[in-house]
């Protein structure tokens, strides 16, 4: 069973995060090291991800983004960390620095690679792809369609963890959290 800590501000030393310990014969992903690249590359993402989204957005409703909307994605940044965390085992940890624009959870636990893949995923389908898909059916649900198209741009830091996971995992490897960093390991037979 999960269990929850607010482990307060992330003070952007990664040997302060509560993590999983390194397992024998471990591979870190292959993972942009910079943070600066990485916030510059992601921030972009994120932004071509919004401009395509939001593109979508107002030419099918052909009116402003609903505020109510807006505001509501904000609002849904704690629930995506706490749906990320439903899908750890035991402890989970989350972290805020709310002056780099962080919040994220961790903790101690392993997944598998489709785990590990729906855990990243899940908040953004939840907040994101289905709000945004019911809207693309029903362009009249524009709270519905600001909430997903701005959750979808929001979630590019789970698209990476997913794409270096399916990319970088070989089958039957486990993944896990340590520091600040994602690392996979063939568990022994």
């Amino acid at each position: 069973m999960t269990k929850f800590h607010f482990a307060g501000h992330y003070n952007g030393d990664p040997k302060t995060l509560k993590s999983h310990e390194h397992e024998p014969n471990y591979v870190p992903f292959k993972e942009i090291q910079d943070m600066t690249k990485l916030a510059i590359f992601m921030n972009g993402l994120s932004l071509l991800i919004a401009v395509i989204t939001m593109g979508l957005y107002f030419y099918l409703a052909r009116q402003p983004m609903n505020m109510l909307g807006t505001f509501a994605t904000l609002i849904c940044l704690i629930p995506h960390e706490f749906l990320h965390g439903i899908c750890f085992e035991g402890d989970v940890y989350m972290y805020e620095n709310l002056k780099k624009g962080m919040l994220f959870v961790t903790g101690p636990g392993t997944f598998s690679k489709g785990g590990f893949i729906f855990m990243s995923m899940l908040p953004n389908l939840v907040f994101g792809f289905l709000p945004f898909i019911i809207f693309l059916f029903d362009h009249t649900q524009t709270f519905l369609g600001t909430l997903g198209a701005l959750s979808i741009a929001a979630g590019v830091g789970d698209y990476y963890n997913v794409f270096n996971a399916l990319f970088q995992m070989p089958k039957g490897s486990r993944t896990y959290l340590h520091e600040s960093h994602s690392f996979w390991y063939m568990p022994e037979q």
